[in-house]
């Protein structure tokens, strides 16, 4: 076993290589098989590595969020208006389409906490929560600039990921009628209607 740690591909290129199967072939074609033929290892290798697929998944899913996490804190530093970085964010936030590999992993991921154990729930909150305390700093900037009307940045950061969350899942799976574009156009009108202040 040694010599198979010595010789396996480093854990991002394991990780990397079964973001892009997803994305070419979709979820149910990543098996711990194919995914070993890609990488060159044994499906019991892999499992050798993640214990099994779910942990598979979850650390995918990490390995993909701590990426756009990095992004996420490029937008919401630079420069511009705090309207202009939510408008950032909700881009970042939006699938770029049905079958999007990082939403698609999302929606299995939590198909599979219904049985998953603490540290797996508690990995996935980590990564929710990351979304959500972000949003929050960025509302409670855009109320102290008077950008934004006086809302409770906790609170209202809870109920447009709740917004994003539902618009984003029916882009994920394609659902009829509903694309980015328009979701997009759904969230603009909710933050000009709800939450940007404007002139009097």
């Amino acid at each position: 076993m040694a010599g198979a740690r010595r010789n396996a591909p480093p854990r991002e290129d394991v990780l990397a290589a079964a973001m892009t199967m997803i994305a070419d072939r979709g979820l149910e074609k990543l098996t711990m098989a194919a995914l070993g033929r890609e990488v060159g290892m044994s499906s019991g290798h892999l499992l050798y590595y993640f214990h099994s697929k779910d942990e598979l998944l979850l650390q995918a899913l990490e390995w993909s969020e701590g990426r756009l996490g990095a992004e996420r804190g490029r937008l919401l530093t630079g420069r511009g208006t705090a309207r202009e970085r939510l408008d950032a964010y909700v881009d970042l936030y939006v699938p770029d389409g049905h079958r999007d590999p990082h939403w698609t992993l999302w929606l299995e991921v939590w198909n599979r906490s219904q049985n998953a154990g603490d540290d797996a729930r508690d990995r996935q909150a980590a990564i929710e929560g990351a979304w959500h305390r972000d949003l929050v700093a960025l509302l409670a900037e855009g109320v102290s600039r008077g950008e934004f009307r006086p809302v409770d940045p906790d609170r209202c950061a809870a109920r447009l990921r709740a917004l994003l969350d539902g618009f984003s899942i029916h882009v994920a799976i394609g659902l009829r009628g509903t694309d980015r574009a328009q979701v997009l156009r759904h969230v603009q009108e909710f933050l000009e209607a709800d939450l940007v202040r404007h002139p009097v």
